[in-house]
């Protein structure tokens, strides 16, 4: 590790930490769209300060980072920090905060159709039922709030997250729309959702469904939704 350069919204954008920052920072370039650059004719200078304002013991801090970084992004391998940190796996009186408002994550399928909301030709603002595959385009997670995020999640000032939206288009056809920008306008962004049954908008009442093929919001017929990877349950 070792950061010479970064773009400062960037950097902001996918958090900036001291302690685990190795770990945490390559994780998120890794997966959040950005790049690491080697430059071999750059030259830059650091002068080191002659005290470091920090606590004189890190370990309990350092400890807290690793365990937020693992929660957050490592699934089923965190517990490798805590074998690392020789900490129990519960009950180690550290505390990291409120990391996960995600309930669920993966693959949105239709029972009954036998396929998935995929978030269709980029660029463009229409999901599309597609066969599952459960590659990135197909990738959902659904939120505590009730927002779906389809197509990953992104945190790059070249990438918006995007949502499934009942905006009320003549057409029937759900929408894909910037998340933040969506959630200020309260256009139909908010879904209620039980795994193996209905997904319906909470704001229009009509329900996501796959009609020939197509994906649609319509009155709802029951058709039933399950997502792949279950967090906590809903």
């Amino acid at each position: 590790m070792g950061i010479l350069v970064a773009d400062r919204r960037y950097l902001g954008e996918i958090g900036i930490v001291y302690g685990g920052e190795n770990a945490e920072l390559g994780i998120c370039v890794w997966t959040c769209g950005g790049s690491i650059e080697v430059v071999p004719c750059s030259k830059i200078a650091h002068i080191e300060r002659n005290h470091k304002p920090y606590i004189p013991d890190l370990s309990l801090t350092m400890k807290r980072n690793a365990l937020r970084v693992a929660e957050v992004w490592m699934d089923e391998y965190k517990h490798n920090v805590n074998l690392a940190w020789n900490l129990p796996f519960e009950d180690h009186d550290i505390d990291f905060g409120d990391v996960d408002d995600i309930l669920a994550y993966g693959g949105l399928k239709n029972l009954d159709a036998n396929m998935c909301v995929d978030q269709g030709p980029v660029p463009g603002h229409t999901p599309i039922a597609y066969p599952c595959h459960y590659s990135m385009s197909q990738h959902t997670y659904f939120q505590e709030t009730g927002e779906l995020y389809i197509g990953g999640i992104k945190s790059h000032k070249y990438n918006v997250n995007r949502c499934l939206t009942d905006d009320g288009n003549k057409d029937n056809e759900p929408g894909l729309n910037n998340c933040h920008k969506s959630l200020q306008k309260i256009n139909g962004i908010d879904w209620d959702f039980t795994q193996g049954e209905e997904l319906k908008n909470k704001q229009t009442g009509r329900c996501l469904e796959i009609i020939k093929s197509k994906l649609l919001v319509q009155e709802c017929t029951g058709q039933r939704w399950e997502i792949q990877n279950v967090i906590k349950p809903f």
